[in-house]
């Protein structure tokens, strides 16, 4: 059985009342279609673009260290 990578969370109030945010920090080897996959229930492609939005992305690309925020739901 294989381990199950954790990246480190933190919560915060969000800005917009939809619950708390989180924030995650890249780790080597993440995209954002992992992330998402690990933090949203619903369509991955609903929660990469929210990610994107969120931390006004340019691109998909992500460096490990990065702090990403994980818009609460």
């Amino acid at each position: 059985a294989g381990r199950t990578r954790t990246a480190r969370t933190r919560t915060s109030r969000s800005s917009h009342g939809a619950g708390p945010e989180r924030t995650v920090v890249v780790r080597p080897g993440d995209t954002l279609w992992a992330i998402a996959a690990r933090t949203y229930a619903g369509d991955v492609r609903e929660g990469v673009w929210r990610l994107e939005q969120r931390n006004s992305l340019a691109s998909a690309t992500i460096v490990p260290g990065q702090h990403l925020v994980v818009p609460g739901g």
